[in-house]
């Protein structure tokens, strides 16, 4: 089963020596992807380490038992410790997302429902900032496009992390249609309505992976639009970016400065031109890739929030909790975690 570990262990070596030589540490980015890659591998070849030890110590015991009694008592529980490191060597082998270190872009867009759709994707975006706050992350809103109710058509914020768990490596899983089931504030007669929004998750691309070529990207600039604000439809500051290789589209309104629009409307479409590679790479490899939301359509969800029953159900991995307004603040731990572990199941099949 664990074949492929003396292929690690001699990668691991070798980037060791790497790592020692100071000429590597003169190209920074260089050293710093051999540094991570070291240290991913670190713990794979510590758990392999103490599998052959165990497996010794067994062995040699299996071996003195017919000369001295005590060594056969030892079995047992050598064997014990032996299929439970195993286990964890066999965990630590699961491949690991390439991405889990690094900060995200979630945009999340209002659906069918009209304006009641606009307040769940608010509320999405607070459950989702809540969360992030409860996790230690910094956020920073990118855009926002905010309707008449005071919730939001769109919008997207960045998610940064300094220590794990990393933003991509919990929030890469909300991806998807999110159904909300409850009475609207606009419904008069008390009916329970359904409406839905629209959540991606896209690792935020560091400018040394995706490199953009500016003759490849149209720059519009407008007039920003929105409820309010003295900046509103006074000056040209809002920008919208066509990267015209791909027809990518990228708009934002939300910063006064039509520069700084221009920065963020660059960080969003660097990390959509990297998920966009990504993807197409993934695909090339395996065909039964998970994707995320492509329409908002309330029959297509991933996760339902049931207001009447404080439900949220997550219709992935059969989750079901009655705790919705906990989750709304912010605590997501338990679906993220039913998610996560559901993952690590599906990729351990490949070592069955």
């Amino acid at each position: 089963m664990f074949e492929q570990v003396e292929e690690l262990v001699r990668e691991h070596a070798d980037l060791e020596k790497q790592l020692a030589d100071p000429q590597i540490h003169a190209d920074q980015a260089k050293a710093r992807t051999l540094g991570r890659r070291y240290a991913e591998l670190g713990p794979i070849i510590a758990a392999y380490d103490e599998w052959r030890r165990t497996a010794g110590d067994l062995a040699a015991a299996r071996e003195l038992a017919d000369e001295d009694s005590s060594f056969r008592t030892e079995i047992p529980d050598l064997e014990a410790l032996q299929d439970s490191r195993a286990e964890t060597l066999r965990l630590l082998l699961i491949p690991r997302d390439p991405n889990d270190d690094k900060d995200v872009i979630v945009e999340i867009k209002a659906g069918e429902g009209g304006e009641e759709s606009a307040l769940f994707a608010g509320d999405l975006l607070r459950m989702y900032l809540r969360y992030a706050e409860r996790q230690g992350w910094k956020t920073e809103m990118l855009d926002a496009n905010e309707s008449d109710l005071g919730g939001y058509k769109d919008a997207t914020v960045a998610v940064r992390g300094k220590r794990d768990p990393m933003p991509w490596s919990r929030l890469k899983f909300e991806g998807g249609v999110h159904r909300v089931q409850r009475v609207p504030v606009t419904e008069s007669q008390g009916r329970i309505h359904t409406s839905a929004a629209g959540v991606l998750v896209m690792p935020e691309a560091e400018e040394v992976e995706v490199e953009i070529d500016p003759n490849d990207v149209r720059v519009d600039v407008y007039r920003s639009s929105g409820p309010g604000g003295q900046s509103v439809n006074t000056t040209d500051s809002a920008v919208r970016l066509t990267h015209v290789p791909t027809g990518i589209v990228v708009s934002c309104q939300n910063e006064k400065s039509q520069l700084q629009n221009k920065e963020s409307a660059m960080r969003i479409l660097r990390a959509r031109l990297l998920q966009a590679a990504q993807e197409e790479a993934e695909a090339e490899a395996s065909a039964a890739r998970k994707s995320q939301v492509r329409t908002v359509d309330r029959s297509e969800r991933v996760r339902t929030y049931n207001f009447p029953e404080n439900r949220i159900s997550d219709h992935r991995v059969n989750f079901k909790a009655y705790n919705l307004d906990q989750v709304l603040d912010g605590d997501l731990d338990a679906v993220v975690q039913a998610l996560a572990d559901a993952d690590a199941a599906a990729q351990l099949g490949t070592y069955e």
